[in-house]
């Protein structure tokens, strides 16, 4: 008879191979699940989740009156993971070039461009364009939901997805493309006081002038956030991890929109009238050193600084360095009153040539010897006669030297400002012992030293404010992203000459727009008492290094006797019509003056001028 086999060996060995199975799966779920859970995470993690930055709301620029001067307005970075781009995920070779193709005409940008940013590897996150107006990301947004109905057509049509690859079919290449919202730095006047601001450049920092000088501040602090995506779609139930942006703090400065509007027309008009290579004004409050128009011509648009010349870049009036010419004399003047070597009626005479040095020096006009008081040789602005005063600050040349020199030092000459400002020039003005045979005689009337406008400006306000030389301000305060207003620390001070000279140098600024001997008549409004000076200086060009051309300028301030307004006009090369300071910048500072006096309400102060002799032997 036949046996059945014992099934209990055959029970035993599936029972073996089951458990050995069971053991396998057993040992690699533990290694996934705990010894490399952390690894197998981070893999999905990268697949799975996205990080994009939060930009920060840049600050706002205004005028000291509030109006918006530099503002941001909503725009959109147009962003992409590349990673969505892989043949692999986009199931074509070709993603990124069919998608470049696409955006290119939308978003400004070279198809080759983009498309080297699309296929970039070990990354999850590129740009491809800035500050795009919400209008271009709506026609993007419409061409992506156009591409992905294609895509869907198209695999429907097939009949499975895969078939796509390599074939030339439709695909969803736009899937990968996004965008963030990033503010758009906007300059809603235009040009006005552009020099001052400066720009944002591509990479949304600040690329001169205020933008530069503040743009940590401006710039606030960019948040993150980081969520979960599929298919180039956020998942919203997986979770956001976000850190919020903080936004820059508001930028409050000393200008005025109005004066600096009326400066910058001014000054350009004349530029373009007398054909000069560029030119500057200076409006300066004088009891507090705030600056309340910083205007430059020619200019450039903010918006648009692709079509602006490089040249045009920056601020004139802080960045150009030049001789003054005779508006520097009022420091020799000064230096001289306060060191007690003569009084503005002391006796000069002053013959039609003057032997120094290794040359013969002479007025800007051929004239016989002139019997003129020290007031009559600022008023007539004498070349020859401001040498022969400024000697006697030494019983030696090289003393004198440097007397001069420490008063040019105090009203700021050869320093920094103090304003800070990106690109500024302290100017030249070399030590004493350094001064050419020449210069030492050149030096008191403005030729041999350099400054900027600002300076120049800030030169007269010291006489205007009594002697103490305030140092220029441009920022008024700050508003920081609590709304708490902060403001700016109070500008250095420092005395240069006392009171009684500042006030005897005020009085003797007013002879030369009062008095017919003057040469600044032209600056003369009714109803005010004007101080000014003007200033005719030989131009070192800075192509060739040579003397070439002139510069011309104006400064001074009203009312004389009572100040409250320092107006500086400064003219580079000017090549059509005359080339005289009283000629080309006089009417300029008249314009700018009336305008500053009429709307900052400053009245007339009633007194009747000061008349000090010009000619000596002149009454009182």
């Amino acid at each position: 008879m036949l046996r059945l086999a014992s099934p209990r060996p055959r029970l035993r060995l599936v029972a073996v191979g089951l458990t050995l199975v069971v053991l396998v799966f057993t040992v690699r779920l533990l290694q996934v699940q705990a010894v490399d859970a952390s690894a197998y995470a981070d893999k999905a993690a990268v697949n799975r989740y996205i990080t994009v930055p939060l930009a920060a709301e840049r600050g706002t620029i205004t005028a000291r009156d509030g109006t918006d001067l530099a503002t941001t307005v909503d725009a959109y970075d147009i962003t992409a993971d590349p990673y969505l781009f892989t043949p692999k995920q986009a199931g074509v070779k070709d993603a990124p070039e069919r998608a470049a193709k696409l955006l290119a005409p939308l978003v400004g940008e070279k198809r080759a461009t983009l498309a080297g940013k699309l296929a970039k590897r070990n990354t999850r996150y590129v740009l491809l364009a800035r500050q795009q107006t919400p209008k271009t990301w709506k026609k993007i947004k419409k061409l992506k939901a156009r591409v992905a109905a294609e895509a869907a057509e198209s695999a429907a049509a097939d009949g499975k997805a895969g078939e796509r690859g390599g074939s030339g079919g439709r695909a969803d290449v736009l899937a990968g493309v996004y965008h963030e919202k990033h503010a758009k730095r906007v300059y809603p006047n235009k040009d006005l006081a552009a020099s001052a601001l400066g720009f944002v450049n591509t990479d949304g920092e600040g690329g001169a002038g205020v933008e530069a000088m503040f743009d940590k501040k401006l710039a606030g602090e960019n948040g993150k956030v980081t969520y979960a995506q599929s298919g180039g779609r956020q998942v919203p139930t997986a979770g956001v991890r976000e850190k919020a942006a903080r936004p820059g703090s508001d930028i409050e400065l000393t200008l005025d929109r109005e004066l600096q509007w009326a400066a910058q027309q001014a000054i350009g008009k004349q530029v373009r009238r007398s054909n000069a290579d560029s030119g500057y004004v200076v409006v300066q409050d004088t009891r507090t050193g705030e600056l309340l128009a910083l205007a430059s011509a020619p200019g450039f648009d903010p918006n648009d600084i692709a079509r602006s010349g490089r040249d045009s870049f920056g601020n004139p009036a802080l960045q150009d360095v030049y001789e003054p010419g005779s508006t520097s004399k009022l420091m020799s003047m000064a230096a001289v009153l306060q060191e007690g070597k003569a009084t503005p009626r002391t006796a000069v005479t002053v013959p039609n040539r003057l032997n120094r040095a290794d040359r013969a020096f002479a007025d800007d006009v051929d004239h016989p010897t002139w019997h003129l008081t020290l007031n009559g040789v600022l008023a007539k602005s004498s070349n020859i006669g401001t040498i022969l005063a400024t000697e006697q600050l030494g019983r030696t040349q090289p003393q004198a030297n440097q007397v001069l020199y420490r008063y040019l030092r105090k009203f700021g000459i050869g320093r920094p400002t103090g304003l800070g400002f990106p690109g500024e020039t302290p100017g030249i003005l070399e030590k004493p012992e350094k001064w050419s045979a020449s210069q030492q005689y050149t030096i008191p009337f403005g030729q041999g030293l350099s400054l900027n406008a600002v300076q120049a400006a800030s030169i007269y306000s010291t006489i205007a404010n009594g002697g103490v030389r305030t140092a220029p301000s441009l920022v008024r305060g700050t508003v920081g992203p609590d709304g708490r207003y902060t403001p700016a620390k109070k500008p250095a001070e420092r005395r240069v000459v006392s009171g009684k000279t500042a006030k005897t140098l005020a009085r003797m600024l007013e002879s030369v727009v009062d008095s017919m001997e003057g040469t600044g008549t032209v600056a003369k409004i009714p109803g005010y008492r004007v101080a000014g000076k003007t200033g005719t200086a030989n131009r070192v060009d800075p192509r060739t290094g040579r003397y070439r051309g002139y510069t011309s300028s104006f400064a001074g301030f009203a009312p004389a006797d009572k100040p409250r307004v320092t107006v500086y006009c400064a003219v580079q090369n000017p090549k059509h019509g005359s080339y005289f300071g009283s000629d080309v910048c006089g009417p300029v500072y008249k314009k700018v003056m009336k305008f500053a006096l009429k709307t900052l309400q400053v009245p007339p102060t009633g007194a009747k001028p000061a008349k000090l002799p010009v000619l000596a032997g002149q009454g009182s």
